[in-house]
């Protein structure tokens, strides 16, 4: 392994076992566990593993659902495949840098995308926007 993947995926032994399940595992944490759910302050949401920027926190909104849910992404931060795991069909949100496992993405979000990303809280590290 070259220095530069091995210094990439250092992040991988910094996980809690939560994370690691849900990061690594494709786990989905407990709905309405994450203090991420009610977070409102300007700022970015990070992947947990790698830091890479995910979502800014005017795409956000209260979608009900249990999980941290955005209207869109910032553009080439993640990646997508479809997941046939659960006896159903869906797509699955993974981080375009470490392919962390996020979530999912449905197409019952808000406008102007109609879609929701439904995200783990453990799998993003919210910073505040300094004002």
């Amino acid at each position: 392994m070259t220095d530069q993947i091995a210094k990439e995926h250092l992040w991988f032994s910094d996980l809690s076992c939560e994370q690691l399940n849900v990061m690594r595992d494709h786990g989905t944490e407990p709905p309405g566990s994450s203090p991420l759910n009610y977070e409102k302050r300007p700022g970015t949401y990070y992947c947990a593993g790698c830091q890479t920027p995910l979502f800014h926190g005017d795409m956000k909104y209260d979608s009900g659902c249990g999980w941290p849910a955005f209207f869109t992404v910032i553009e080439g931060a993640v990646e997508m495949e479809i997941d046939h795991s659960h006896h159903m069909t869906r797509t699955e949100v993974h981080c375009a840098r470490c392919k962390a496992h996020l979530g999912h993405i449905f197409p019952d979000g808000p406008m102007p995308t109609g879609e929701r990303y439904c995200i783990n809280g453990v799998s993003l590290k919210f910073k505040k926007e300094d004002v």
